[in-house]
């Protein structure tokens, strides 16, 4: 059986508050492998020179002081003993270790437990010491980890350190949170202002007076333009030569005359506070002047805000930037920046469309995602078959709230904002009011009453004179043209399970709510026997089970006979299933019959359920990962399995996890258990991507999962579906 075991990561680096991007990225690090694990002790280590004695917010039992030599022999004898330690997680920059990388190497070398050392800074074309230096680094390390490809092709080619022992994992980022951009520009007195910005520990590499050239020909293009330079001077800077650099550019900026449009803000920001300020940043300006800059914290936050970018090419922007995500321009050529901004203001469309490819191409770069990376990459050291356990993300209805109007849930969203042009579902909505009556069972809010009043009376206005459902409604309440082009079987049957399950709990409801789904129910039973695709009648036999009396037996029996003859005429030896093909929401329809058994006592049910969700099983269940059914590439009875990645949905997984659940309450068959935990772990990064599918930010979920990518969006079916999911955990945790 798999251990669950705890492993001690030490994490040697420096740590706020020492004023450091290194010492941000490491915290980050930690945060992110903290929230998405339960396998790991992570024991951070600072590193520190001269006594610092930085006053940190954790408890630390060993520093590095690398202006005492000692320092590294007691750190060597601590970790080397430390029974809470069985890896080393160290981050490097030339410059923590000036004039002590004997004692460094010397250090790295004599420890006894595995090493993940990661490169900050990857000089090419090395002279020969260095060269000896970093391979032998290297080699006394299990592991090099470096933030791209080409460090890696530096690495492997100038230092010739072997291309197994060297990983790529890109430089962690924020995941964009929902703001009102509005609100924050009245925050920052930015109103009707177009932002340019560009942070980081201020020096003279940053070249930003590059930029102040520029700024004359942009404002004479666009005059209610503002250039934000965030960041405090670098503390090294300060204690060499204080402010010279900052009071430079304040002469420049008098020079220019140009006061009115840039604004310096002197801080070491918070991570929210910088957030803020890249979501309403129009373009960002990364102009550094150093060409074999290896990597930048600040071109990917900005990239991963959904920033267009103007940026020097050093050898990370190189890598990453593409043409459709902003522009690059030669190393102080403040005409070619002035260019470059203006023809992105110039065009409102394209800078729109740059924000949406960014933030599209950048969510793999997540902190959750790059935590992700360092896990498989401390496991693959560890060799031992270990079950990973993923941490329970909080309930979070941050986008159940943003995606409801005071009509109801709006369809689909752009990324986290919701689309009110795309209009409402009754699909959507009888999901949303199943999700809230599941949290109301915890809650009991009065907000959750209110949303769940809201969800009921949207599937009210949807039905109609003769007891049937319309589907699609447009943002000004109106019915579409829409109801009249598709077959709308399968929301009637959503709509049926819905109020099922309000009428379910009418022991904890408002009398006026159960009446209102009991009116309902009875103006729609007149066609519970019309519809006869699989999914709707699958639906409806949901909804009825819930039903506290026998009215509608012998319709839940009629609906679940007539899936047992599907599945008697559909099925044979090598294909246990109700049709000759497996589509979406495949689980829902087993899960009906264990649930038709439950109420009947008729063992047939119960027989075709376990046979046919058994079948399902094997055909999504590989290993200890779910890949349900692509809707690239449906399974066809008869022909063979293809290895089509990407097109997985959301619905899917919450439904197998909804029959998981319900199949191990009837059998408590401890595989179903087991299943139910590997399914969840999709949204949270065990999948073919290895990547985040629920957004723990804003409290949506993704679309869809592609061959190669993540959809960003977070529209109400996805988001919907995680909730469902993620409650039924709750109990499991």
């Amino acid at each position: 059986m798999a251990s669950t075991s705890k492993k001690g990561i030490g994490f040697l680096s420096t740590f706020p508050p020492r004023a450091c991007g290194i010492a941000t990225y490491t915290t980050d690090l930690m945060r992110a492998i903290a929230g998405k694990f339960h396998s790991f002790n992570l024991i951070p280590i600072p590193i520190e020179s001269e006594g610092a004695g930085h006053a940190y917010q954790f408890d630390t039992p060993q520093r590095l002081d690398v202006s005492d030599p000692g320092s590294f022999d007691r750190l060597t004898e601590y970790i080397n003993t430390a029974t809470d330690i069985d890896m080393v997680c160290v981050q490097h920059e030339f410059g923590l270790f000036k004039d002590q990388e004997v004692a460094f190497l010397s250090f790295i070398s004599n420890l006894e437990k595995p090493v993940v050392l990661t490169f900050h800074t990857v000089l090419p074309s090395p002279d020969p010491l260095l060269a000896e230096k970093v391979k032998a680094l290297a080699e006394a390390c299990s592991r090099v980890s470096v933030m791209t490809r080409s460090s890696a092709s530096i690495l492997i080619n100038d230092y010739q350190i072997s291309a197994d022992k060297t990983i790529v994992i890109p430089h962690g980022t924020h995941l964009a949170p929902a703001v009102d951009k509005n609100e924050i520009r009245r925050r920052y007195d930015l109103t009707d202002r177009k932002i340019l910005s560009t942070f980081g520990l201020l020096g003279p590499g940053k070249s930003i007076e590059t930029t102040l050239e520029a700024l004359p020909a942009i404002i004479a293009r666009t005059p209610n333009v503002m250039f934000l330079i965030l960041g405090m001077t670098h503390p090294a800077l300060i204690q060499q030569e204080g402010e010279y650099y900052r009071d430079m550019l304040k002469e420049l900026v008098d020079r220019y005359q140009i006061a009115d449009h840039v604004r310096f803000v002197n801080e070491f920001l918070s991570t929210e506070d910088l957030l803020s300020y890249l979501q309403i940043t129009d373009v960002y300006l990364f102009t550094s002047k150093d060409p074999l800059q290896a990597v930048s914290g600040t071109f990917s936050y900005a990239l991963s805000s959904g920033c267009p970018i103007v940026s020097t090419p050093i050898p990370h922007v190189r890598e990453v930037l593409k043409e459709d995500m902003g522009i690059m321009i030669g190393f102080e050529a403040p005409d070619q920046l002035a260019g470059a901004v203006n023809q992105i203001l110039d065009d409102t469309s394209r800078l729109d469309r740059i924000r949406h490819i960014n933030l599209q191409k950048m969510v793999a770069t997540s902190w959750q995602n790059t935590a992700l990376a360092h896990v498989n990459l401390f496991e693959d050291i560890f060799g031992e078959q270990r079950r990973i356990t993923y941490a329970l993300p909080p309930i979070n209805l941050d986008h159940i709230q943003r995606m409801t109007t005071d009509i109801g849930f709006v369809q689909f969203a752009n990324i986290s904002t919701p689309d009110v042009e795309s209009g409402y579902a009754l699909d959507d909505n009888a999901r949303a009011l199943i999700a809230m009556l599941h949290h109301y069972r915890i809650s009991e809010s009065y907000a959750d009453l209110a949303l769940i009043q809201k969800y009921l009376q949207f599937i009210a206005y949807c039905i109609q004179d003769d007891g049937t459902f319309l589907n699609y409604v447009d943002k000004q309440g109106h019915f579409t043209g829409q109801n009249n082009q598709e077959n709308l079987e399968d929301a009637n049957g959503r709509a049926v399970w819905a109020l099922g399950e309000v009428i379910g709990m009418s022991h904890m409801l408002p009398e006026e709510i159960i009446a209102l789904a009991n009116e309902l129910l009875e103006r729609t039973s007149v066609h519970f026997l019309s519809y006869h695709s699989t999914r709707s009648m699958s639906f409806t036999i949901k909804g009825l089970s819930f039903l506290n009396h026998n009215r509608y037996m012998d319709v839940l029996t009629t609906l679940a006979d007539r899936l047992v003859a599907m599945f008697d005429h559909e099925s044979s030896a090598g294909w246990q299933w109700y049709e000759s093909y497996l589509t979406y929401g495949n689980s829902a329809i087993p899960e009906a019959l264990l649930a038709a058994y439950e109420v009947t006592g008729q063992t047939i049910y119960q027989e075709v359920a376990y046979r046919s969700f058994d079948f399902l099983l094997g055909k999504i269940m590989t290993g200890d990962e779910i890949h349900v059914i692509s809707n690239k590439g449906w399974v066809q009875r008869g022909n063979p399995a293809t290895d089509t990645q990407g097109g997985e949905q959301p619905i899917d997984v919450a439904y197998t996890i909804i029959a998981l659940d319900r199949f191990y309450k009837v059998s408590r068959d401890e595989s179903y258990k087991e299943n139910i935990g590997r399914a969840f772990d999709w949204f949270l990064g065990r999948n073919h991507l290895k990547q985040i599918v629920y957004n723990p930010v804003t409290g949506g979920c993704f679309d869809g999962l592609e061959e190669d990518t993540v959809n960003i969006n977070q529209g109400a079916e996805s988001t919907l579906s995680y909730l469902m999911a993620r409650l039924i955990m709750e109990p499991y945790a």
